[in-house]
């Protein structure tokens, strides 16, 4: 029997034995390893949520106890399910991890050279690829896919999904920038080499105009918000054209692409190759 075959028939189950319980940690050895993952992209460049590894992640908290998390004689307490403690980890990783109160959850995969600056989050299902930097007070949520070299600057949010099954996760690909205080959530895809500068917020039901191309993006059916590759992303606003809104001026936020990256954009963003 598969993994996967075990996990779906975990998931119909309400009370577990020993082998069950190994057969989750087994699937959660491979999580953490990157060898399963939430989303996968094709040949194509379409990405495809694995429901069933989303379900043997919502499987983990129905299997688990709530037990103390915090050392003997902590004056803070944590109380979670033991079937996600903090992610194990060693220097042999090859992950920057620096002091301040980070925490990556188990279940999560991180890959080499990534730099997590204190304090920030990875939650369960989490795929940050390599050479990627977290920044302070960002938070990478469930089942959200980062990839390699991405800069999440900070408190930037990741938004995260597990329920239900088939919602596709945040995607984040290859060498974007996602500037401070931005939110992507709701199953966006920012396609590689884009920029979203400080502040953006991009949600299934934001509409994204293109001033280069004179397009609008949206997400339509099963069909996720997407940000065009190399798109440069900044905050901006449309008026509202009738009615109260109108008469007194008031304006409706609105991302905009601005421009798509170029050789002063590359230049913009190579500063964080200093700090790692």
């Amino acid at each position: 029997m598969t993994l996967q075959e075990k996990i779906e028939q975990l998931f119909e189950k309400s009370e577990f034995d020993a082998s069950d319980r190994e057969a989750f940690n087994d699937f959660k050895t491979e999580l953490r390893t990157g060898r399963i993952r939430a989303a996968e992209r094709d040949e194509y460049g379409m990405w495809q949520t694995n429901a069933w590894v989303k379900q043997g992640i919502l499987l983990g908290f129905k299997m688990g106890e709530i037990v103390t998390m915090s050392f003997s004689g902590e004056t803070l307490q944590f109380f979670d399910k033991n079937t996600y403690p903090l992610r194990p980890m060693n220097l042999d990783d090859k992950i920057r991890i620096v002091p301040g109160g980070s925490a990556i959850r188990d279940g999560s995969f991180v890959g080499e050279n990534v730099v997590l600056m204190p304090p920030c989050y990875v939650n369960v299902g989490a795929y940050v690829d390599e050479g990627t930097m977290i920044d302070s007070h960002a938070l990478v949520g469930s089942c959200a896919q980062i990839g390699k070299r991405v800069h999440i600057s900070a408190a930037a949010q990741i938004g995260g999904v597990l329920e239900p099954i088939n919602a596709n996760p945040v995607i984040i690909e290859d060498d974007c920038l996602i500037g401070g205080n931005t939110g992507v959530y709701e199953g966006v895809i920012v396609r590689e080499k884009s920029v979203l500068a400080s502040g953006v917020i991009l949600t299934r039901s934001t509409p994204l105009f293109d001033l280069v191309k004179g397009e609008i993006y949206k997400a339509d059916g099963d069909k996720p918000l997407e940000v065009p590759k190399g798109a440069v992303v900044v905050q901006g606003a449309r008026a509202v054209t009738s009615g109260f809104g109108k008469e007194n001026g008031l304006s409706i936020y609105a991302p905009i692409i601005v421009k798509y990256r170029d050789e002063r954009t590359d230049a913009a963003t190579l500063l964080e190759d200093y700090l790692r």
